[in-house]
């Protein structure tokens, strides 16, 4: 925790004096708020010493600079992170909240592009501005530990993750086609299509053959899908990712080609229909296809690669293929099957093979186009229905009793399931297989604004990587760095000094490679960063310091956008399981870097999700320079669920800022303390009711209700005679989360410390469940029989009428009846009336 001892004394006046001296202050949350970001940056108040005190990581996603700069959503986002930081921080934690740029990349390029400006001196502008907005926001950023993705200090362990992964030969080239954005002019994995369009300019995708360099992330499908499991995310996030690994259960089939060596592997989920075989469906990539040499073939080949996968699986579309012109043999009954090139077969699922019966809506409908033979092989036990499977009216996918199967007919689907794979098992045909939709991360683009990709190509000694001594790999100053849209890459216009180097193997001319990497290579591995950056330097071991990292994490606390739920997310999980295999993490971090996730909604405007075509992005200044950051900040809180997002709107906004200007008034000009002595019974019972509700709704993210539960008490005690030092206290602490700088502000002017220590390292309050549950009782207080007052205290306390006749007499109301006056005689009616009758 920061060294509040030295932390610089502020005079300030007693609460009971404000009110006389200070009733003509106004609050000026520009002043207020300008002071004390100052003084945070200025004592680095939240910057933990990282070998010390009690850790609690807490995490935002990486926000990268565009070129409207900070918008509303981001600092919805980063809000809600801070509230839930500050309160852990009260809570005794030493909370570190790092800040960053992901800046490199299509974004910041695209736009470099677009305003004619190179792509280095525009990430120095959106920084100095991105870095200046978030210094408005109230955030408790450790500053001297951030870091941007375009500085080489940071890229050179980009660079050397990469070849770590080369080394453990998860790194590989191949040429392969590939996603291609015309628009974007680079490829694409396939995690960045939606619907067959580019993700982030819903341009529609073509396809490409180019060599490219991917990770074998399937290699770790089973760990990362198990791994699920094991983590507190939100069911969505983890049904994304689950749905996106895909594991499938089934059989692999080989099916030998009649008159040659070759074989066809299929993977079916159905072995159960494969008696009912009647042709085989190859991808046009399928390496069997392209030993047809049919010029008819060949050329269905070509126009089928203009398609992209997603084109070709739309379960509607018309089929097409051609026959190739081979037979293959089925395993089990030995009957020879015609063999198909079809686009709807795609090589990237399964084996790009399969085969074809009367129980796949698509190969009947592929069938029945091109006069192929059906056979049906499962009937239902519904009669009628079976004469409509077995004359093929019906296509029947689900599952039954087989028929027409020699000796498998009779057993159910899933009998006959595994004793087909067990046959296939025991006659070398094929046997059990599991399969998976993740595909292998490509990792190469054909841009300029990105790390270079630290890989070495020599004739004699083919791809080494750069020696980690020569990181980083510096990213070349160069005129012409637009992107070409051939497949060629704008670091071939760099000078040959750069492009051509020495192999590292044998000495001998050698040419870097010219691409840069996916920018989620960045972004997978920058909370390690965060631990190891301290000023700009990479403070902390070569390359991981173990006892940093063994304090630190896994994150505590990771918070940002479902939009990332099967893109960073998942490639940061892959990354943290490599390095640890690697060794490079300690064995005791686990398998998962963020344990817990916890994901925000999405703010709109006036009921319309905010977009550039659409002009209604908010960018907040104007909000902060009018309002406040602490006005904006509750605002957004208050929108609604953290976890479901709100709708922007300026009314609403007005109407926070004018609750904290009731707060500062209430604070600054009615508390008028009289004394510091104990709140009224029904007062305290108030007060540890919002302790509790505020603590509760803070631990599980709905601070929306416990703003509103402040609201609530705001409104209590704006209606009281007095409040007591303690209400004040706990009201601040219970803000501060939400309006730090107000909280910050009014906490020293009331001078409820002794000396200058910031309201955001006090302990936060905590409740005694006994004043909640407390039965309170209501006393009327009347004098000559005349009710003059009120007073409240818990029942047990009403049995002893002292109790009472001490509460009564010290309310100030009653204090004017009595001044002077001799009390003849009390009479008190347990928990109703106390009467005080004076002589006259």
């Amino acid at each position: 925790m920061a060294n509040l001892k030295s932390q610089t004394p502020i005079k300030s006046g007693q609460i009971s004096n404000v009110r006389a001296k200070e009733s003509t202050i106004e609050y000026r949350p520009s002043e207020i708020e300008a002071r004390w970001g100052k003084v945070w940056q200025e004592k680095k108040l939240f910057s933990p010493n990282l070998g010390e005190g009690k850790p609690f990581y807490n995490l935002m996603m990486f926000p990268y600079p565009s070129a409207e700069g900070l918008h509303v959503g981001n600092m919805y986002a980063f809000t809600g992170a801070d509230v839930y930081g500050r309160f852990m921080r009260m809570k005794g934690y030493d909370v570190f909240e790092p800040i960053g740029l992901d800046g490199f990349g299509i974004h910041s390029e695209n736009y470099a592009i677009k305003i004619g400006r190179h792509p280095k001196e525009h990430a120095k502008i959106s920084q100095k501005n991105f870095y200046r907005q978030l210094s408005l926001i109230g955030n408790g950023f450790a500053w001297d530990h951030r870091l941007e993705t375009y500085d080489p200090v940071y890229y050179r362990w980009t660079q050397w993750l990469f070849i770590q992964i080369f080394k453990k030969g998860l790194a590989y080239r191949k040429k392969a086609a590939v996603n291609w954005c015309s628009s974007c002019q680079t490829v694409l994995a396939d995690e960045q299509i939606i619907e067959g369009a580019c993700e982030r300019c819903e341009t529609k995708v073509e396809l490409k053959k180019l060599e490219q360099w991917f990770f074998k992330i399937t290699a770790y499908a089973e760990k990362l899908l198990a791994g699920i499991e094991k983590i507190d995310w939100p069911e969505k996030i983890k049904i994304a990712q689950r749905n996106w690994i895909g594991r499938t259960k089934g059989a692999r089939i080989i099916f030998k080609i009649n008159g040659a060596k070759e074989s066809i592997e299929v993977f079916t989920t159905r072995p159960d229909t494969l008696y009912g075989a009647t042709f085989i469906v190859l991808s046009p990539e399928h390496p069997i296809a392209a030993l047809v040499k049919d010029g008819k073939v060949q050329e269905y080949i070509r126009q089928s690669a203009k398609k992209t996968d997603q084109d070709r699986m739309v379960l509607d579309r018309e089929k097409t293929g051609v026959f190739s012109g081979l037979y293959a043999i089925n395993p089990l009954n030995k009957e020879k099957l015609p063999v198909w090139i079809a686009d709807y077969a795609v090589m990237g699922y399964g084996t790009g093979a399969l085969f074809g019966d009367a129980h796949d809506k698509r190969d009947v409908e592929f069938a029945k186009k091109y006069g192929i033979p059906l056979k049906p092989t499962i009937i239902t036990g519904n009669r009628k229905r079976d004469v409509q499977i077995m004359s093929l009216e019906e296509c029947f996918t689900g599952y039954g009793t087989l028929v027409n199967s020699g000796d498998f007919s009779g057993l159910t689907s899933q009998e006959a399931g595994e004793k087909v794979i067990l046959w296939l098992s025991n006659h070398g045909d094929g046997g059990p297989q599991t399969t998976y939709h993740l595909r292998d991360w490509l990792i190469s683009r054909q841009r300029y604004w990105g790390p270079p990709i630290p890989m070495i190509y020599c004739k004699t000694c083919n791809w080494q990587p750069v020696p980690e001594s020569e990181l980083p790999v510096v990213l070349p100053d160069i005129k012409d760095f637009k992107p070409k849209g051939d497949g060629s890459t704008p670091l071939s216009n760099a000078p040959d000094s750069w492009k051509f180097t020495k192999c590292p193997m044998c000495g001998g001319k050698a040419q870097r490679e010219l691409e840069v990497s996916d920018t989620f290579l960045d972004s997978s591995w920058y909370f390690l960063a965060y631990l190891h950056m301290k000023d700009g330097k990479w403070a902390r071991g070569n390359p991981f310091n173990a006892k940093i990292l063994e304090k630190w994490l896994p994150v505590n606390a990771y918070i940002g956008g479902a939009e990332h739920a099967v893109l960073h997310l998942l490639y940061a999980r892959f990354v943290w399981m490599v390095l640890s295999d690697c060794k490079f993490l300690p064995k005791e971090l686990g398998d998962e870097p963020f344990p817990f996730l916890f994901s925000h909604g999405l703010i709109v405007k006036n009921g319309a999700k905010m977009s550039k075509s659409k002009g209604n992005v908010v960018i907040p200044d104007s909000y902060i320079k009018k309002y406040g950051a602490d006005a904006v900040r509750s605002y957004l809180m208050f929108l609604g669920p953290y976890d479901m997002g709100g709708d922007f709107r300026d009314s609403g906004i007005e109407g926070m800022y004018r609750f904290l200007k009731r707060v500062w008034k209430l604070i600054t000009v009615y508390a008028g303390l009289s004394s510091a002595g104990p709140a009224a019974p029904q007062s305290l019972r108030m007060m540890h009711k919002t302790i509790k509700k505020v603590t509760e709704d803070i631990e599980s993210f709905r601070y929306n209700t416990a703003i509103a539960s402040l609201m609530e008490w705001y409104n209590f005690l704006s209606k009281q005679k007095s409040i007591a030092q303690e209400e004040v206290k706990t009201f601040l602490l219970l803000f501060a989360p939400f309006a730090p700088h107000i909280a910050e502000e009014l906490w020293q002017r009331t001078r409820v410390t002794p000396r200058f220590l910031s309201i955001h390292f006090h302990p936060w309050p905590s409740y005694d469940p006994k004043m909640i549950d407390a039965d309170i009782a209501t006393i009327v207080i009347q004098i000559n029989g005349k009710t003059r007052s009120t007073c409240s205290l818990s029942r047990v306390a009403c049995h002893v009428q002292q109790n009472v006749e001490e509460l009564a007499k010290s309310s100030q109301r009653i204090q004017k009846y009595l001044q002077g006056k001799r009390i003849k005689r009390t009479i008190y009616i347990e928990g109703k009336i106390i009467n005080f009758v004076l002589e006259i």
